[in-house]
């Protein structure tokens, strides 16, 4: 029982620690922080997938002008049709060849077009995240220093509380701490809690009457729910 009250009251300063530890998490100083750093990671990504892109649309364009500019002095080729028809020449083939060519040229142009309006968005895009990513590490700067005043104010606080359970520590079972300390980092707390009836004080199931029946006897179950430890007085 003696270990049983001393995770107890390691739990109790533990629990102010917590709240401490929650207040700084879900500050908005943090929150400014933690947005502004998210954004700098992975705004080079960003920058360099738009500058991929429009070095594909750049070569992709290039190639469509090369096209257009050989159809265009193939359509050129078309241009003595009417001295041949004078001359009394069968000239409906060489004019659905034209009309072919003509119609190649047109949906070219379009396509070259519509490359060019890509390749304008594009760069436009990347000029306007280098410009976001500028603004960003001013402010990024700003919510650092902020977010560290912050919590420079709450270290003597958070300071005396991890005295406080050093020393709370040593009287408590050291594979016990192992686990209370292994399911406070997974983000589980409160760890330790006694048995309301015959259920979880934490999330209300039931454990299994095997189970509950190892509490007689002075021993802890962990929750096959929630993973929490149960006692039972």
């Amino acid at each position: 029982m003696a270990q049983l009250q001393a995770i107890l009251n390691y739990q109790e300063t533990d629990s102010k620690l917590y709240k401490l530890e929650r207040e700084l998490a879900g500050s908005e100083e943090r929150k400014e922080y933690v947005k502004y750093k998210k954004f700098l990671e992975s705004a080079p990504e960003k920058l360099d997938s738009l500058e991929v892109k429009a070095t594909a649309l750049k070569a992709e364009a290039a190639e469509l002008e090369q096209k257009y500019a050989r159809a265009e002095e193939t359509l050129g080729d078309f241009d003595h049709l009417d001295e041949l028809v004078t001359n009394g020449a069968d000239v409906t083939f060489y004019k659905k060849k034209a009309q072919s060519f003509a119609e190649q040229l047109k949906k070219l142009k379009a396509d070259l077009n519509t490359l060019l309006a890509n390749i304008k968005a594009t760069d436009e895009e990347y000029q306007k995240l280098k410009k976001q990513v500028l603004a960003a590490q001013k402010q990024y700067a700003e919510a650092s220093e902020k977010y560290k005043a912050l919590k420079t104010s709450r270290d003597a606080e958070k300071k005396a509380l991890e005295t406080e359970l050093a020393k709370l520590e040593k009287e408590v079972d050291a594979k016990f701490m192992e686990v209370y300390k292994t399911k406070r980092k997974e983000k589980i707390f409160p760890v330790v809690g006694e048995l309301i009836g015959t259920r979880c004080p934490f999330c209300s199931m039931e454990p299994p009457l095997a189970a509950r029946n190892k509490l007689t006897g002075g021993a802890s179950i962990e929750c096959d729910n929630c993973h929490r430890i149960i006692f039972s007085k």
